[in-house]
Parts: C-alpha cells; structure tokens; sequence
C-alpha cells in the first residue's frame, strides 16, 4: 500500500496534543489537594505530599483513609 492510494483521504486529526500549561497543572494540584483534605488528610499532611503521592492516594480512596489512619496521619 502506498502513499499515493491515500492522497485524495483528507487529514484532520491533529498531530500533536496541546501542552499543559503551568497555570492549568497548579490548579489542578490544588483541586487534588482540596480532595485528599476532605478525606481527612491534614492540611500540614497534605503540603508536605509530593504531587504523585496525592494522585496515588487519591487513585483508591477508601484504602487511602485506612492507611491514612492507621499511620495516624488522618
């Protein structure tokens, strides 16, 4: 199969996906750090969680809570 067969089928997919930017990464972290307090996370607890913790924690809430808790933490 060739190029040549396909070049009256026009394109429209985009070839790249947009770039997140800066702005819209901080407010999403913010948001997810918003959820992890309302499970009862302390606001101190949660400061201190690198961005991959709390989208982990956040992944299995249920679970989250528990270990939380038991590590006394929540």
């Amino acid at each position: 199969m060739s190029l040549q067969s396909h070049d009256h089928v026009e394109r429209i997919k985009h070839v790249r996906r947009p770039k997140k930017t800066p702005a819209e990464r901080a407010r999403r972290q913010k948001e997810q750090k918003k959820r992890l307090v309302a499970l009862g996370v302390s606001q101190e607890t949660a400061d201190k969680l690198q961005p991959i913790e709390i989208r982990t924690l956040l992944k299995r809430p249920l679970r989250a809570k528990k270990a939380l808790k038991a590590k006394g933490l929540a």
